[in-house]
């Protein structure tokens, strides 16, 4: 007969409910490498299981769809979610508790940019696009794919005009496959075009400006626990690393400001403009 263990028992009777509480995922799209994200990400993780006392673990979504998908299923507590997968998420499985979003360089939105390399051809405007080889990065990125190709549906320039396109899955690799001569143009965030402009990335068009990257979280979480997480995002700037937090994620990301369902009113505009 087993013997009970009862030193056990009784710490799961008596210990604090903190000692024992679960896990709570904070789950991030994979726009770039896990390993970039666990390094971008854990300073935020760190503080807020500190500011919070709840116990987070930071996870890495295996695709975009999955995290769309997971979310909004509640099978993610916490979820860092670009534009377009928010207003899928929202459209799909219904609203979430938001958290934040993030403000950049003292904005709360952001632009994509349509790059170029140094093409033979030259490529001084979108028309000249037409008949040009096109990178986009995942199909379900705001601006690696749905706003730069809303740009060009608006400068009358459909997929089947391009010579072909490919998903390349990271801005960054789109940046350097443009970089390299592999495709004639490519759309990317700006400030990825920033980041590579010195190499030689010239900037062709950029996109309307639309709400930035925000935080949610999981329909049945606690509202005690959903206050605590937004408290301390909305309170970041009072702690004394909050510039380290913060750069690591982005190194122009100035805080996290209150974000509404109606920030992205704009982006479901331009979804709808899609669909027709």
């Amino acid at each position: 007969m087993k013997k009970i263990n009862f030193l056990s028992l009784f710490l799961l009777i008596w210990l604090p409910s903190q000692v024992i509480a679960e896990k709570l995922r904070l789950t991030i799209h994979p726009y770039l490498t896990a390993q970039e994200l666990m390094t971008k990400f854990m300073p935020l993780v760190d503080y807020l299981t500190v500011e919070t006392g709840l116990d987070i673990e930071l996870m890495i979504s295996a695709d975009y769809e999955q995290h769309v998908e997971q979310l909004g299923k509640n099978q993610i507590d916490v979820a860092y979610v670009g534009p377009f997968l928010y207003v899928k998420l929202i459209r799909d499985y219904g609203e979430k508790p938001l958290l934040a979003r993030l403000e950049i360089n003292g904005r709360p939105t952001f632009r994509g940019a349509i790059v170029t390399g140094q093409s033979r051809e030259k490529i001084g405007q979108l028309s000249h696009l037409i008949g040009k080889r096109f990178a986009f990065g995942s199909k379900e990125s705001t601006m690696g794919y749905l706003v730069p190709y809303y740009l060009l549906k608006q400068e009358g320039i459909d997929l089947e005009q391009l010579a072909y396109y490919e998903f390349l899955g990271s801005h960054d690799n789109v940046a350097m496959s443009v970089l390299m001569g592999e495709f004639d143009a490519g759309a990317v965030m700006e400030d990825i075009f920033y980041k590579y402009q010195e190499k030689g990335l010239n900037l062709l068009a950029l996109t309307p400006e639309i709400s930035e990257h925000l935080f949610a979280t999981r329909s049945d979480l606690p509202q005690e626990q959903i206050e605590k997480l937004r408290q301390a995002l909305l309170s970041i700037l009072q702690h004394p690393d909050s510039k380290t937090v913060l750069a690591a994620i982005k190194s122009n990301l100035t805080n996290f400001v209150p974000v509404t369902d109606s920030d992205y009113d704009s982006l479901r505009i331009i979804m709808n403009h899609m669909e027709q």
